[in-house]
């Protein structure tokens, strides 16, 4: 995202609180990950839903933005809404939850001297009122995230391909062959920043080789691994 963005670990298990400064009005791209966050952004509450391809933040010079980052497979309970029915999007909070509620909590965010924590705080009440995530589908991403096959994972799970795409529409936004290739693109990424040669991070991600990466950074994000990285660090 660049240099003004930090993240840490959040009270929420699993997920991840940020927040983006952006003095020039300028960030970069944000990819696709398999995430759903729920966003402090330009004084409105918004959910992101889960992205199919990068999406660059129309951010305002000087703004200062939060959200609270969820793994896969946990906003949707939540929100109470299936994840492909918010899929590349970006919403408002009210168009989910009741407009009194939200017009509270989007006070109270307001008013917060730290968003983020703010934000944490809506969701931890959220969930002590809602069921929890599907723990099959917990159990879906974990395992496509340690590199395991979709075909092996509807075996382990026991509920069979065509039970595993449906489930995962609800859960992920996408069937698990894109949670697969998001997720394994993301590992790829992390080797790289890490270090790792791109084609040695390929084939430990999980790529046929340096090649297939490629195609997969280009299809996903529109752009080089190269021209990521460089973005990063600038």
């Amino acid at each position: 995202m660049g240099n003004g963005y930090e993240e840490r670990a959040s009270r929420f298990g699993g997920a991840t609180v940020w927040t983006l400064a952006a003095p020039d009005g300028r960030v970069g791209p944000v990819l696709p990950d398999g995430c759903m966050d729920l966003l402090w952004f330009g004084g409105r509450l918004l959910v992101a839903g889960p992205d199919t391809r990068a999406m660059v933040p129309g951010v305002a010079a000087g703004g200062r933005y939060a959200g609270i980052r969820f793994p896969p497979g946990v906003a949707p309970a939540l929100l109470g809404v299936p994840a492909h029915e918010l899929r590349d999007l970006r919403t408002d909070l009210a168009d989910l939850w009741p407009g009194a509620l939200v017009r509270e909590l989007t006070q109270r965010v307001a008013e917060a001297p730290d968003p983020a924590a703010a934000l944490e705080d809506v969701a931890l009440r959220r969930a002590a009122d809602t069921a929890p995530p599907d723990p099959l589908m917990r159990a879906v991403a974990a395992r496509l995230a340690a590199g395991g096959t979709v075909a092996d994972t509807a075996r382990a799970t026991g509920l069979g391909v065509r039970r595993l795409h449906r489930r995962s529409l609800a859960a992920f936004g996408y069937g698990p062959k894109t949670l697969a290739r998001i997720l394994r693109l993301q590992r790829a990424l992390a080797l790289a920043r890490a270090g790792t040669p791109y084609a040695e991070a390929a084939v430990a991600a999980g790529c046929t080789d340096q090649a297939h990466l490629a195609r997969e950074m280009r299809a996903l994000t529109g752009t080089t691994l190269t021209a990521h990285l460089a973005r990063d660090t600038s």
